[in-house]
């Protein structure tokens, strides 16, 4: 691999610390915020002492050499007395740091880059971290053994962060449960695109290289943050009641790719009826090569998917990840099924409403199918990080919404989901929070024998 000799110079990249609820204090208390908190699958996530409300970044990309440089902006709120605190950021080397605009000091063990302020900030305050870095963004391994993080692709480079990928390209608090919103500046040489979350707000080109700037003001998960590199086909429509769709296709996969893009607008449409109000400001999808990434990830505004995992029963997945995952986010990995589980019903509804099987023939079949990976464990309680993507998150958190349909009948059942959307639209959940909701809701039902053997039992549970 070789370095480019095109000297850019360092972007600065501020971590700007806003006021947001303190979900992701993670428990700890004392002078430093805590270097993780303490999630059960990836417990050095994510740190203590500080709630993020914005990010801004500034990148500029190189694909000929791999070299990136940039700069982040926290504005975040310390929810405690705080001498030092921690960022995630795993590799690149960081130039300087400031908070408040004055030279911090800074070390590095790991994936922790602790950041020590001149002047000590007290809780409730609202402060700024400016991290300048540079260097070949890493492309990390999950426990699951997939790639995630900065993925070099033929023509540019995709970013995927799920579960902790996004700090391989910026430093931040890199755990569900602390959202933010994001102004994303990234520099390209002129002829490719970046595409990433949001609204593009301004694209200028100046000196052979061209810049766009994207903003996201519905609160993100770091990572559902994306940039995607490269050559790509930028198509911009229109959805239900005008909502802006734009779709970034590379140009080798547009004609295979159109016929399920055009669906976007009616599967937008059919969720909106089925689980509320579509809840962001825009919507889309990027369609990148085969092999460009393993998997396809409900990204937030416009998923991403490799060319040969886009099907409509994908994009349907992905695209109601933005109310169940996105929007409606969770607190902790454990909580996957909350994601998983709801998006993979998603397809069955849809299959039910479009000359498909029902949703209960569905379950019926998976019940007395021969897939024993099914009852591996129990949804709310994955066996591992290693295993949090495997269908007892999937499949067997489908059939959990499936009872609960079962035992409440139609209307209270899509009250039920609708409700949970919106009570918890741009928030973080757990799984209690979503059973205490349900068992709230629907006062007349017992749902104990439901999470008891469904939700979080081992084996298979008895015939329904």
């Amino acid at each position: 691999m070789s370095r480019s000799v095109r000297l850019v110079p360092p972007v600065a990249v501020v971590l700007a610390l806003a006021l947001t609820v303190g979900a992701c204090d993670g428990g700890v208390r004392g002078t430093p915020g805590g270097s993780g908190v303490r999630d059960p699958y990836f417990p050095k996530a994510g740190n203590g002492g500080y709630d993020v409300g914005h990010y801004d970044l500034t990148l500029d990309y190189t694909p000929a050499g791999r070299h990136l440089t940039g700069t982040a902006v926290i504005t975040a709120r310390a929810t405690q007395d705080l001498s030092a605190f921690d960022l995630d950021l795993a590799g690149l080397h960081v130039d300087s740091v400031t908070v408040e605009g004055r030279k911090a000091r800074f070390a590095r063990a790991g994936q922790e880059l602790t950041v020590r302020p001149h002047d000590d900030l007290r809780k409730g305050e609202t402060f700024r971290t400016t991290v300048r870095y540079s260097g070949t963004p890493h492309t990390l391994t999950d426990p699951d053994g997939s790639k995630e993080g900065w993925l070099p692709t033929a023509d540019g480079a995709l970013g995927l962060g799920e579960p902790v990928g996004s700090m391989a390209w910026f430093p931040g608090n890199h755990h569900p449960c602390d959202k933010a919103a994001y102004d994303l500046t990234v520099t390209v040489p002129k002829g490719l695109q970046a595409v990433s979350n949001g609204e593009l707000a301004d694209q200028v080109t100046k000196g052979g290289r061209t810049t766009f700037h994207w903003h996201t003001a519905q609160p993100m998960a770091s990572y559902l943050a994306t940039v995607a590199i490269g050559h790509y086909d930028i198509t911009r429509t229109t959805g239900p009641h005008g909502l802006p769709i734009l779709t970034a296709v590379d140009p080798t996969q547009a004609e295979a790719s159109k016929d399920v893009l055009a669906k976007i607008p009616d599967i937008i449409d059919w969720e909106e009826y089925n689980f509320g109000p579509y809840p962001f400001s825009s919507t889309g999808a990027i369609v990148d090569r085969p092999g460009d990434a393993e998997y396809a990830l409900e990204t937030q505004n416009r998923p991403v998917f490799p060319a040969d995992q886009f099907d409509t029963g994908t994009l349907v997945h992905e695209l109601a990840h933005q109310w169940y995952g996105d929007s409606v986010t969770p607190k902790s990995w454990q909580d996957m099924w909350l994601n998983e589980g709801f998006a993979t019903y998603a397809e069955w509804l849809y299959q039910e409403d479009h000359g498909g099987k029902s949703a209960q023939q569905t379950f019926t079949d998976l019940y007395d199918g021969d897939d024993e990976d099914i009852w591996a464990y129990p949804p709310a309680k994955p066996s591992s990080a290693a295993h949090i993507s495997d269908s007892p998150v999937y499949q067997r958190g489908a059939m959990v919404l499936q009872k609960i349909r079962q035992k409440v009948g139609d209307d209270t059942f899509y009250d039920i989901i609708q409700g949970w959307a919106a009570t918890r639209r741009h928030g973080s959940a757990s799984t209690a929070d979503f059973t205490a909701y349900v068992d709230k809701k629907a006062p007349d039902h017992d749902f104990s024998g439901i999470w008891k053997d469904w939700l979080y039992g081992d084996g298979k549970p008895a015939r329904p």
